[in-house]
């Protein structure tokens, strides 16, 4: 192993508070990544990837000598942690920094909230997460129908998903007509296994009075043995007598607001 390379390695790994610390953030196995530091194995493609989007370097710029390497550090050519608590630049140093953690967020979610178009009823919407490239990214397909239309219409939504100092941030597109934003910020596990996630969603009301809502909203995982056409044919407006919906889930996503309080909050 270049001995440039791991003092490199190390000099990145100062800017945090410890090296259990970057490793938590890489989601690496300690073990494994004290044997880079130690110049005893050299990192696999996937891993040296994952390395140079966490630091912000690329892979040539980790063997150049040490230094010309704390030059361009010294310099702000390289983004260590302290510089970044200043600011990050949108979109892709975000997108890298905000899929820290996110991995086992992964996966299809069934999401409930009160319609924002039809008061009354609740929505439950499909939603896949996503790696790719660029960072985490989601589809949320509505399926609009009620026993006085049978036939359903779909909107699509298309976006991305960041998760920053223990917050998840959603935010996505309606592809088909582009008139639509939302954003929804929901709450981490801290469970062994992801089931269910609360927080808010803002957006507007898809008809003609296009009215800005905010809602308390329900991610519920499901078991990856569910289909995705069977996900999909449990979609759409359901009234709130509902025997799929159970207490717990209603009191998540009640709007209420409690004596006193000023502002409308999600409720863990």
């Amino acid at each position: 192993m270049n001995d440039d390379f791991v003092a490199n390695l190390r000099l990145l790994c100062s800017y945090y508070p410890s090296i259990a610390e970057v490793c938590r953030r890489l989601e690496i196995n300690r073990a494994q990544f004290n044997r880079y530091l130690k110049g005893r194995y050299r990192p696999r493609h996937a891993a040296m990837q994952r390395l140079c989007a966490f630091f912000g370097v690329e892979e040539h710029e980790l063997y150049l000598p040490h230094e010309d390497f704390c030059t361009l550090v010294q310099a702000g050519r390289v983004p260590t942690a302290l510089s970044q608590v200043s600011g990050v630049s949108w979109p892709d140093d975000l997108l890298n920094r905000g899929r820290e953690g996110m991995a086992r967020y992964l996966g299809c979610y069934f999401e409930y909230y009160h319609s924002m178009s039809r008061p009354g009823y609740l929505i439950r919407t499909l939603v896949c997460l996503e790696e790719r490239e660029s960072g985490v990214v989601y589809q949320r397909t509505e399926r609009m129908q009620t026993p006085a239309k049978p036939r359903s219409c779909h909107n699509r939504y298309q976006g991305v998903a960041v998760k920053l100092a223990d917050r998840i941030f959603l935010v996505d597109h309606e592809t088909l007509n582009g008139h639509e934003l939302t954003q929804t910020i929901l709450f981490p596990s801290f469970q062994s296994q992801v089931a269910r996630l609360t927080g808010l969603k803002l957006g507007v009301a898809d008809n003609s009075e296009r009215m800005p809502c905010c809602v308390r909203v329900l991610f519920e995982r499901l078991d990856e043995q569910v289909g995705l056409r069977e996900a999909l044919s449990q979609c759409g407006l359901l009234s709130l007598d509902d025997p799929s919906l159970d207490a717990e889930l209603l009191a998540a996503v009640h709007n209420d607001m409690a004596p006193g309080e000023q502002h409308f909050r999600a409720r863990h």
